[in-house]
């Protein structure tokens, strides 16, 4: 692993956005994934990373141990899942908030949220206003930089099952083509190029906060993507140089 690595302590390793950013993670040396969790992540063939685990009144502790430049959370769930909304708001509000608050008293000052698009804490939907109070409480903490990411509908396989998720992600092709104009926010998107925005993210120096939804998303997705190129086309060049020159 090459030095200056970005180490990403992250926070809901087991679910959908946390398994891509893991599979993202394979084979790059510029970063360096440590898990907080419940229980271990199940890990693609390749990976390489730390699974710290414990319950939650240890996390404190486990994400001062990952020593990170960065913190990732992951976490989230539904209502039917979690269910009651006090659990629900358990889990997305309170679980969030205490991560983020132990993120920072570890120092780290760089935080991503993986939220929704349409949270705002005075949103009439419960999901959606708990999501927007979420962010607004881990704006009040004093990151240094916070990026709140608003996908839409999540595509992938996910552990548990969700039937009517499913259902919505074999239609969601179809459906995103008639969202146009300001209704692209809500197209749906892959989880892989949510973690490859993570990834691109990590690096940002930029101070401030920041919300990414849709096209956003999309936007630092394809930039970490044209970086791994440029990187791999430089590699062959140097060995062709190097080759050349026996």
């Amino acid at each position: 692993m090459e030095q200056g690595a970005v180490r990403i302590c992250l926070v809901g390793a087991t679910g959908l956005i946390g398994s891509a950013l893991i599979a993202e993670a394979i084979g790059r040396d510029d970063v360096r994934v440590i898990g907080v969790g419940r229980s271990e992540a199940v890990l693609p063939r390749g990976a390489r990373m730390e699974m710290l685990v414990g319950e939650p009144i240890d996390w404190p502790q486990l994400i001062r141990a990952a020593r990170a430049d960065v913190i990732v959370c992951a976490l989230g769930t539904t209502i039917k899942a979690a269910g009651s909304p006090e659990q629900f708001r358990a889990i997305d509000h309170d679980l969030v908030r205490f991560s983020a608050e132990a993120a920072r008293e570890a120092g780290i000052e760089h935080m991503m949220m993986v939220s929704s698009v349409g949270a705002d804490r005075m949103a009439k939907s419960f999901y959606l206003s708990v999501k927007g109070e979420t962010e607004d409480a881990l704006g009040r903490l004093g990151f240094r930089r916070l990026d709140l990411l608003r996908p839409s509908l999540l595509r992938g396989a996910r552990r548990e099952r969700r039937p009517l998720e499913r259902a919505w992600q074999i239609a969601a092709p179809l459906v995103d083509l008639v969202l146009l104009s300001r209704l692209t926010r809500f197209r749906s998107i892959r989880a892989r190029d949510v973690a490859r925005a993570i990834l691109s993210l990590a690096r940002e120096q930029a101070g401030g906060r920041f919300v990414h939804e849709h096209a956003e998303l999309r936007g630092w997705a394809r930039s970490v993507r044209a970086a791994d190129a440029a990187d791999m086309h430089e590699s062959v060049e140097t060995t062709g140089l190097r080759l050349a020159r026996r």
